[in-house]
């Protein structure tokens, strides 16, 4: 096991590495064997949004060394409207919490290929609960259903749905982690 380190997002450097790993791991870059057996994400972010997004909240971070390997991004409700694609998600978290709970989104989870089944999926979302559950009652993201690798890792570590839903002819998963 390599020696990884869990941390919050501190440097144009970090986020830079957090873009480059994302890219390699979008569904539009893979096979469709790597996007079943290894799973994918489907939102791709630039410099500019990710950097106001750390400012509010800064990014959990998975590093060997300096080399960022993994990361959770997140989100605040404020950035709704900056993501396209998840404007849906985010009224489907209003409608069914009524705001009744305090919330997080983690905005995208993503491991280097060289560095999976080695914890790191569970190593960055409890790094995200020790930094954030003194301000929110719950982490919420949403997970495609065609990919299972993702909502099952999702389903081990306490997620459950919140809601199942489709959009633009694809399924998803909303789930939620309760701090309470």
């Amino acid at each position: 096991m390599k020696n990884i380190r869990y941390t919050t997002t501190s440097s144009k450097r970090e986020l830079e590495q957090i873009l480059q790993l994302q890219k390699n791991n979008l569904s539009s870059s893979i096979s469709k064997e790597d996007k079943e057996k290894e799973g994918f994400v489907t939102v791709e972010h630039d410099l500019e949004l990710l950097t106001k997004m750390h400012t509010k909240e800064p990014h959990i971070i998975a590093k060997d060394d300096d080399k960022v390997v993994g990361y959770a991004l997140s989100m605040v409700r404020e950035f709704k409207e900056d993501i396209e694609v998840l404007e849906p998600m985010f009224s489907k978290i209003d409608t069914q919490l009524r705001n009744l709970n305090t919330y997080i989104v983690m905005g995208q989870v993503c491991i280097d290929k060289n560095y999976r089944k080695q914890g790191i999926f569970r190593g960055l979302y409890n790094k995200m609960k020790d930094e954030l559950n003194h301000k929110y009652d719950v982490l919420i993201t949403e997970v495609a259903a065609n990919n299972i690798r993702s909502l099952n890792a999702h389903y081990a570590i306490g997620f459950s749905d919140l809601l199942i839903y489709n959009d633009n002819g694809i399924t998803w998963h909303l789930v939620q982690w309760d701090w309470k």
